[in-house]
């Protein structure tokens, strides 16, 4: 009997799985085990093929080949490989030792990549130390990325027998090179992380709006949840959509787990210097957004797909109440727990929640040029679709400018995103485990010192505004985070002031 190792994915958690073979004396036959889902029963004929391409020559014995544990499902076109190595090297002198083995085959011999395989290898990854898998070529410069892992490619099953057979040819195999976006990577504090150099949209695109351009330098520096109203044209989805290109840059491992997300949501797994975006319509169903389905049906929601970037809603009003209330524990805790019977699922969601809105159904109350034709009672229920403790979950609010034909452009986005980088790199110098908008308590008390002045300012806010616990937090992160824009160890006056001019009224 041999054996070797693979894995397979729940929900978003990979297990270990060992694959054992036996040939036995008996009728002829090829059987799976191990509670194998149907895309590894039907992997039968792939391998019966593959190996005949290689002119393999099926023993008149019962192959039976288990997946252990047998109480734990299997799913996945990525056993393959690791099945067909041990049909074809059975009967060799083949050590597989610990090496992991993924790969789809086709009728001809070739090794495929599967959209599984790379968020399987990055889960396991952040268990185990120096994993060693075997992977199709062009999942390996992926693959090879993650750090603490060796990581070998083959093209053909033909490959991966030698690979196994012939340690000078498994050396040859070991990946190398860097990732071309690693190449550009800088360090902070001891941390490598990739810059953005690219500003496909830029702010000097927006005339105007100053004031909604330094908000979105403190709500990019500090991963603050912001809210935009204004009337219609005015630049709200604009600025927004260009807050992703002046974002901090992403670390290494945020920058794998992105990418494993969008595998899990079925896009093809690639690296990317921007941060997550997401923006679904105000149609989308609750599943859509905070992933629904259990064990092998679970599907990854748009919050999770934001882990580490943005998830702007536009027209923020018009999504369903169900959603909005929702919203509200990833806000708060980070993450969404997906409950079922048998499973319970969690995601990640620590992200920069954006939303836009008009300030009445038909988007003229603020202006000075139409009139508004909503009721006061209109307005009333427009507003109220909009919680206040789904409000006391966002940071900042902007009552955008009205656009005027004599407004300049003012800041540009390189110009933004040098100010952030230097208010990123004083949150880490501080050794925070993370930015200021998503702080705890405990490092609240810790990071955001105020003085004198400061302190007697928020006091007298907390007493005139009825501010919340939670207010208080928040307005000392803002705060927090104005100060380092300022480059100022302690939030001064003016840094509180300022920060209380972004709550909403």
């Amino acid at each position: 009997m041999k054996r070797l190792l693979c894995a397979t994915l729940e929900a978003n958690m990979a297990h270990s799985v060992e694959v054992e073979s036996a040939f036995v004396r008996s009728l002829p036959y090829f059987a799976i085990v191990g509670l194998a889902q149907q895309s590894i029963q039907e992997s039968r004929d792939r391998i019966r093929a593959a190996l005949n391409s290689i002119n393999f020559k099926f023993p008149a014995q019962r192959i039976t080949v288990n997946l252990y544990p047998s109480d734990l499902p299997k799913i996945g076109s990525h056993f393959d490989l690791g099945i067909a190595l041990l049909v074809a090297l059975q009967r060799e002198n083949v050590d597989f030792e610990d090496f992991y083995c993924f790969g789809e085959l086709g009728l001809a011999g070739g090794v495929k990549s599967t959209v599984s395989i790379f968020p399987i290898i990055l889960s396991l990854a952040s268990r185990y130390q120096n994993l060693r898998v075997v992977v199709p070529n062009e999942s390996l410069e992926l693959v090879a990325s993650i750090p603490n892992i060796q990581a070998y490619g083959v093209d053909s099953l033909q490959e991966a027998i030698e690979f196994f057979a012939d340690k000078n040819v498994r050396d040859s195999k070991l990946a190398q090179s860097t990732h071309e976006l690693l190449k550009n990577a800088i360090t902070i504090e001891g941390r490598t992380y990739v810059p953005n150099d690219d500003f496909e949209l830029d702010f000097a695109d927006i005339k105007g709006q100053r004031n909604a351009k330094e908000a979105m330098m403190i709500a990019a520096s500090g991963m603050h949840n912001v809210l935009l109203e204004g009337s219609p044209g005015c630049g709200k989805s604009m600025s927004i959509k260009r807050l992703l290109y002046i974002m901090p840059p992403l670390e290494l491992n945020e920058l794998l787990q992105s990418a494993a997300n969008k595998s899990l949501g079925g896009a093809d797994t690639v690296f990317e210097r921007l941060r997550p975006f997401r923006s679904p319509h105000h149609t989308s169903s609750r599943p859509s957004i905070f992933g629904g389905g259990s064990n092998f049906g679970a599907k990854i929601g748009e919050v999770a797909l934001a882990h580490h970037g943005i998830l702007f809603f536009d027209e923020f009003p018009h999504f369903s109440k169900q959603v909005l209330e929702s919203l509200r524990e990833p806000l708060e805790d980070g993450r969404v727990l997906i409950s079922r019977v048998n499973s319970k699922i969690c995601y990640e969601t620590r992200f920069l929640f954006a939303a836009a809105q008009n300030p009445c159904p038909c988007g003229n109350l603020f202006s000075s040029i139409k009139s508004c034709k909503c009721s006061d009672i209109e307005i009333q229920k427009y507003k109220a679709k909009i919680s206040a403790p789904l409000l006391d979950r966002i940071d900042i609010y902007v009552q955008m400018d009205e656009s005027g034909v004599d407004d300049i452009s003012t800041l540009d986005s390189k110009q933004m995103r040098v100010k952030v980088l230097k208010a990123f790199a004083a949150q880490k110098k501080r050794a925070q485990s993370e930015l200021n908008g998503k702080m705890d308590d405990k490092s609240i008390e810790q990071f955001c010192v105020l003085n004198a002045e400061a302190d007697d300012i928020l006091k007298s806010a907390a007493v005139r505004f009825g501010l919340s616990h939670r207010g208080v937090g928040k307005l000392k992160k803002i705060a927090r985070t104005i100060a380092d824009l300022d480059g100022c160890e302690s939030i001064e006056k003016a840094h509180m002031l300022k920060a209380l001019s972004f709550r909403q009224r």
